[in-house]
């Protein structure tokens, strides 16, 4: 009797102290056991043995993780050069295809070391098989794309930004934000026109919608509509500041880009004005191009139908060259020297490289100096219509307020409406307009002409103090016989027929080049130093 009444209650007991246990255990780390007097279970932990036991087995697992790290990277390391030299491999064999034109392009990368790589081991390969015939070849192609890589990289180097303005140190715009499409057409009139430049926009912009063929300017070699050929040889026409050279810049800063006309394997651009400098010297057309483009030294036309080039000749009208279509000797050889007039009369002609595409520019003037027979297709820059100037000036102004308030004044002026079909006067409006409606509220805003232009010498004489004094004081005396010798040039130079002044003619009119080009603002916008010329 007495053990049944007992048990039930032992039971309880040590149900509840087990229980007690167990609970004791989980809060080891609570707050609520700090103080209890446990025994400490990792006590045995702090012999020497078991620490070095333990820093084995962690080393152990340590190096292991490091070797599967490193077996994965050698593996993903593999996978990389395989795929490297497979895509290489096919770039070679496109190389040494018939059709290589069409595997021109190289792309640019990270890679290019390794592809230098890739091509010196199929080289080294292609010499072990007795295939000399094609290492020559893969080499000198893979030379030629090299220069057309670095020659790209320079153009768009050159061409991305334009200045305007005072020249700060690092503060151009890029050509691609305040490029402004400009209007291109078809043909052109034979004569030459001798009404004033106003007259002659005036009389563009009242001819009927349709009336002429509108041509793009990355267009230009291009098929015209219901022609299959495109033209070899390209004229264009447009008055002084309507765009031709910008629209140059642009048509070769999108080949640099390769945005378009990829099919174009060289562009090499030589205006008139730097090539007058080398007229009283005997070149071969290669030491021409190595001279204005040192990275192509490697490069060769062995074969003259190898390559797409394109040849641009930006101003005519400052040729200081006679161009002697009729009397210059006949001339095909790319290495062979002889003078500048008769290797442009015969790449012009085309006796001298026969598939190369040439694109002159020049004003109407002087256009005839080109026998008609020697032109394809005459194209003429008409400049901007009207939704093309609002665009202008919002692109040049950056205060929309501001820009509203000039385009509204232009509208409100006949003479500046038509003026400013021409981009540069375009120029000249927002920069004269965006001063006095700045400073003065715009209380006397020039209407004419002949206020826009006076206003326009008055802020670049300024400009002076400006950019050295940070202040607006004039220097009339010094500014005053700066203003008559430059007309003296202006005047001399017009006599002459000259277009474009060279540091000779400057200094015949006492002209002190160093101070002129440097402290007046006149100047800085006007000279333009290209291996010595202004």
């Amino acid at each position: 009797m007495s053990y049944s009444r007992k048990h039930p209650d032992s039971k309880r007991v040590m149900s509840k102290r087990s229980e007690s246990a167990a609970h004791s255990l989980v809060s080891m780390k609570s707050d609520s056991s700090k103080d209890l007097n446990l025994p400490n279970f990792r006590e045995e932990d702090r012999s020497p043995e078991l620490r070095q036991q333990r820093r084995r087995h962690e080393t152990d697992t340590s190096d292991q993780n490091e070797q599967q790290d490193i077996t994965h990277v050698f593996q993903m390391l593999e996978k990389k050069i395989i795929n490297l030299v497979k895509n290489e491999l096919q770039r070679f064999k496109g190389i040494l295809s018939p059709d290589y034109q069409e595997n021109f392009e190289r792309k640019e990368g990270d890679e290019s070391d390794a592809r230098d790589g890739a091509l010196k081991m199929a080289l080294h390969f292609l010499l072990k098989m007795k295939r000399k015939d094609l290492a020559d070849k893969l080499r000198e192609n893979e030379l030629d794309v090299l220069c057309q890589t670095e020659l790209k990289r320079n153009l768009q180097n050159k061409y991305q930004s334009v200045f305007e303005g005072i020249p700060k140190q690092g503060s151009s715009a890029l050509l691609e934000k305040i490029y402004t499409e400009i209007y291109i057409t078809e043909g052109g009139s034979g004569k030459v026109n001798e009404e004033h430049e106003v007259r002659q926009i005036d009389s563009r912009s009242k001819r009927p919608a349709g009336q002429e063929k509108q041509i793009k300017c990355c267009d230009i070699f291009k098929p015209l509509p219901g022609e299959d050929k495109p033209s070899r040889r390209v004229m264009t026409k447009g008055v002084a500041g309507i765009g031709k050279t910008i629209s140059i810049q642009k048509y070769i800063l999108d080949w640099a880009e390769e945005k378009d006309n990829k099919e174009i394997h060289f562009i090499f651009p030589l205006p008139f004005r730097e090539l007058n400098l080398m007229r009283d010297k005997q070149h071969s057309l290669m030491d021409l191009l190595h001279h204005f483009f040192p990275e192509l030294k490697q490069l060769s036309f062995g074969s003259q139908e190898k390559y797409k080039v394109l040849f641009i000749f930006d101003g005519l009208d400052e040729c200081r060259l006679q161009l002697n279509f009729q009397k210059n000797e006949s001339w095909t050889d790319v290495t062979g020297v002889t003078s500048l007039d008769v290797l442009l009369t015969n790449l012009i002609k085309g006796n001298l490289l026969p598939s190369a595409l040439l694109w002159i520019t020049s004003r109407p003037a002087a256009a005839s100096q080109i026998p008609p027979e020697c032109v394809d297709l005459v194209t003429e820059i008409q400049g901007l219509n009207d939704s093309q100037k609002e665009e202008y000036f919002r692109k040049r102004v950056n205060d929309e307020s501001l820009a509203s308030r000039i385009i509204s004044h232009i509208a409100s002026s006949r003479s500046l409406h038509i003026m400013c079909h021409i981009p540069v006067f375009c120029w000249i409006t927002a920069s004269v307009l965006a001063v006095i409606l700045s400073h003065s509220g715009g209380k006397q805003l020039p209407k004419t002409l002949t206020e826009m232009y006076t206003y326009f010498l008055i802020f670049q004489t300024k400009q002076k103090s400006q950019k050295f004094d940070n202040v607006y004081n004039l220097e009339p005396q010094w500014n005053q016989n700066l203003i008559l010798d430059l007309g003296k040039l202006a005047y001399e130079q017009l006599e002459k027929g000259n277009l474009i002044f060279y540091e000779e003619d400057l200094r015949e009119c006492g002209i002190d080049v160093t101070e002129a080009s440097v402290r007046s603002g006149i100047c800085t916008q006007i000279f333009r130093e290209e291996h010595g010329i202004f």
